[in-house]
């Protein structure tokens, strides 16, 4: 299972808090996966990727959760779906923003602090546990650790030009499918 995290509506569609919905929605089409339906207050899309695998066999099944709670709330939807689908916990990976990587820089891990990021709070909570995969996909930081400062640079749209922001979700869409698709993942990885 697959949890791109951000927030619902238009007013936040491309902000940088927004980039795991993006990686999710790339995924989605590059695997060309049936259109999304409304699941445990997200939107579900579910199939398997276009195979064969370069080995020769089949795709795993895959499914992809854009939780519609809000970000805060994530885990009222992750949760219950993890459960309902059965996914074991290693089997989970959440795509999510990291301002404290700079823009374009990867990371995939498994655990770890939450480094006060409050959807993987809700995540840790809804799932029982913070052992699961995890992509930071960096936004960078602004020069400022005021608390206000940084909630407005994350509900941002990026300042970042439209292509660059193209290949940051490309690379990460790409990170993916080494996890999912081969488990080949790297740890750190610069876009």
């Amino acid at each position: 299972m697959i949890v791109g995290l951000g927030n619902p509506g238009r007013e936040h569609a491309g902000t940088r808090h927004n980039v795991g919905f993006l990686v999710a929605d790339e995924l989605a089409e590059r695997w060309q996966l049936p259109p999304g339906r409304e699941r445990f207050r997200g939107r579900l899309r579910q199939g398997r990727p276009p195979g064969p695998l370069s080995d020769g066999r089949r795709p795993p099944a895959v499914a992809i959760l854009c939780p519609q709670t809000y970000m805060n709330d994530a885990g009222r939807s992750v949760g219950p779906a993890r459960g309902s689908l059965k996914v074991p916990l290693e089997r989970v990976l959440v795509i999510h923003d990291e301002i404290d990587l700079p823009f374009g820089q990867l990371q995939t891990r498994v655990g770890g602090g939450l480094a006060g990021h409050n959807g993987l709070k809700s995540l840790k909570r809804g799932l029982g546990s913070a052992d699961f995969r995890r992509l930071r996909v960096g936004v960078g930081r602004p020069d400022s650790t005021d608390p206000d400062v940084v909630s407005a640079w994350v509900l941002a749209r990026f300042g970042e030009s439209e292509e660059q922001v193209r290949a940051l979700v490309r690379a990460a869409a790409d990170e993916v499918e080494k996890t999912v698709l081969d488990g080949s993942a790297s740890e750190h990885v610069g876009a």
